[in-house]
């Protein structure tokens, strides 16, 4: 989608300027974006038990981590190494939820020893370790709105979860072994736009929810809805409209729970940061290969979604107004045919030098990067609430390239004949 107004409105009057001095390509991300989605999330559950948790994956950057944490989010993480991220910018105990899958018993101990909420994400988990949290929740497998959610998989062929008819046992063995507390997870959507469905599929959590209390016999302290809101990356496409959801989530819980009031909990990530960043990249070659093609100084590398699944980022040209439009490819200098940014574009005619930018890389962008072909991953600069441009991640070095790599190979074992 185009850029947000504010956004556009405090980053276009200096990118000329940033572009010449700085070079390119980088990400920039709006903090005043980030900080103004996170409160509209709160705001909108008013009063009643809640807390976002952001989900680190989509933007594991310390100073964005630092930022929605003052504000009272905590955070999601799904490894040891978010985990010490989280640890690292002042996460503690509860402010951070561990919901992991195919989880080593090792990664489970570093969690329960960080005093994270812990979700289970099978019971093979549960069986295999020797201590359990106070408080245990598991998380279901894709179900009801959830299992038809295309990049959810389907309920038989998902690796998230515990089946729904594994779950009452699940949570009747976790009390016998002395759990006491309990919340419970879902894997809702992914991506989703439409407010119904979205609806939809948080009520089938919360829903279950109330059943597994009554079924066992315990009180839930919380339902964790999960994350898959999205965001509108193309042109026409709206916004879920968050109150809403969020009035519409209480009012499942009130059908389901009455006077109860187990929190909500959510674990957004692309909802919260996506649409507050940007891919900031010049053209450097155009020719023609049958259809029109823009070369331009990013890759894959560092926005992989378009090539790895076909997914839209919005491109423009934001100086270039006034020009033709003319029909071309946008593409990086990977050697893969799909290192494309877009196929088939309409955009003002572009010449070399020109700033291009690719839209809502805020979520899944950087983090998603890559090296291949030495194609190495660029900088990450955050615009803050004061009108500054500051370097939050240092572009990526051949030292950093091979920073991992033995130029004369270690012994490990001994080979004895």
């Amino acid at each position: 989608m185009p850029l947000p107004e504010e956004f556009a409105g405090r980053l276009l009057p200096l990118l000329p300027e940033l572009v010449a001095g700085y070079g390119t390509p980088f990400h920039i991300y709006d903090q005043r974006g980030l900080i103004d989605q996170h409160r509209e999330m709160a705001t909108a559950f008013g009063t009643e038990p809640y807390r976002q948790y952001f989900a680190v994956k989509a933007l594991p950057n310390p100073v964005v981590l630092s930022t929605l944490l003052a504000e009272g989010s905590g955070l999601d993480c799904a490894s040891p190494v978010e985990l010490e991220l989280a640890q690292r910018v002042g996460a503690v105990a509860d402010d951070v939820v561990f919901t992991s899958n195919n989880t080593a018993v090792s990664e489970y101990e570093l969690a329960l020893k960080a005093g994270a909420l812990v979700t289970f994400d099978d019971r093979s988990l549960l069986d295999k370790v020797e201590r359990l949290p106070d408080l245990v929740a598991f998380r279901v497998a894709p179900h009801g709105t959830a299992a038809r959610s295309t990049l959810m998989g389907s309920a038989t062929h998902s690796k998230f979860g515990v089946p729904v008819g594994d779950l009452a046992d699940a949570y009747r063995e976790a009390r016998r072994r002395g759990a006491r507390r309990f919340g419970i997870h879902g894997m809702i959507c992914a991506n989703e736009l439409d407010l119904d469905r979205a609806v939809r599929a948080a009520s089938d959590v919360v829903e279950l929810g109330a059943w597994l209390a009554a079924e066992v016999g315990v009180e839930l302290e919380y339902v964790n809805i999960g994350g898959g809101l999205g965001i509108p990356y193309q042109p026409g496409e709206r916004a879920i409209d968050f109150p809403a959801y969020a009035a519409a989530v209480l009012a499942s819980r009130r059908r389901a729970f009455g006077r109860r009031r187990p929190r909500i909990v959510s674990e957004f990530g692309r909802y919260v940061t996506g649409p507050h960043g940007v891919l900031v990249t010049r053209v450097i070659n155009r020719c023609r290969k049958g259809q029109d093609v823009v070369g331009v100084d990013a890759s894959m590398a560092a926005l992989m979604r378009p090539g790895y699944y076909g997914a839209y980022h919005h491109i423009s040209l934001p100086f270039a107004t006034g020009r033709r439009e003319t029909l071309v490819d946008v593409v990086g200098s990977l050697c893969e045919n799909n290192d494309k940014f877009g196929i088939d574009r309409m955009l003002p005619d572009p010449v070399e030098g020109d700033i291009a930018l690719v839209h809502d890389t805020g979520a899944h962008g950087h983090a998603m990067g890559f090296t291949y072909n030495g194609r190495l991953r660029p900088a990450e600069l955050m615009l803050t609430t004061a009108g500054e441009v500051v370097e939050i991640r240092r572009a990526e070095t051949f030292d950093d390239y091979l920073a991992t790599a033995r130029w004369n190979p270690v012994p490990i074992m001994e080979v004895t004949r």
